[in-house]
């Protein structure tokens, strides 16, 4: 029989749009008995695509709040919006925006997934990455403007084409890590892998072995940004660099 979780451990709500690798925070719950809660709502998604217009509806105000409305059940201590490319579409301004109209629904602290990678880099002292994205080109472009938005420079940007959520969320371990191993890391301090429908979060080790780098992935940064705003300890185990 599985303990009752520990309703008193650090808890990161977190909004995630649709399906692909929701299952990657249960499996990061399990592995950690229960150190941490990360209760998860799923958000309503218009078109499953990589394309910015339908990146921009994904990540609309009345989705979010209507989301964040339920998931306050779960009494989180913090509220991530669990999603690269439907927060980095907006720009940098944008993306700050979204996240202050969420914080007021939520009245918690808040945060988003792209917000996360420029905060979880600035936090290790990182400037230069390479970037190793699942999405099409044009749509990674995006994110690399986003980086460079946050005072991160992008030495190497590889793109996959995966045009939808579900695709990249039925990625084996082995491609995932592949995705790592084969992008230059000339130049670079820490390697990047965005998208929240990546399973990742049990694969960071195996990703940094591959890179010889830090390896800063989407899953992972959205739960720490989510501990780091609500005052909680960071210190994971086998999480890489960044939890250390």
């Amino acid at each position: 029989m599985n303990p009752a979780p520990d309703t008193q451990a650090p808890t990161v709500g977190l909004l995630y749009p649709g399906f692909g690798a929701e299952d990657d925070f249960p499996a990061l719950e399990q592995r950690l008995d229960g150190a941490i809660r990360l209760p998860l709502v799923h958000t309503s998604v218009g078109v499953d695509h990589h394309d910015v217009d339908a990146l921009l509806d994904l990540g609309g105000p009345d989705r979010l709040a209507e989301g964040a409305h339920t998931l306050m059940e779960s009494a989180p201590g913090s509220v991530m919006w669990a999603c690269t490319s439907g927060s980095f579409v907006f720009g940098w301004d944008g993306a700050r925006r979204q996240v202050e109209q969420l914080a007021v629904v939520t009245g918690l602290p808040t945060s988003s997934t792209s917000l996360a990678f420029v905060a979880a880099l600035q936090h290790l002292g990182i400037r230069t990455v390479a970037v190793a994205a699942s999405y099409p080109e044009d749509v990674a472009t995006h994110f690399v403007g986003f980086l460079g938005s946050g005072g991160i420079t992008v030495t190497t940007m590889t793109s996959h084409g995966i045009e939808t959520a579900a695709g990249v969320g039925k990625l084996s371990d082995a491609a995932v890590v592949d995705l790592v191993r084969s992008v230059d890391t000339t130049g670079a301090e820490a390697v990047l892998v965005p998208d929240t429908a990546m399973h990742s979060l049990l694969l960071v080790e195996a990703m940094e072995q591959a890179a010889g780098l830090p390896v800063l992935t989407a899953n992972q940064v959205t739960v720490w940004q989510g501990l780091a705003i609500q005052g909680a300890r960071t210190a994971l185990p086998r999480l890489g660099r960044l939890f250390t």
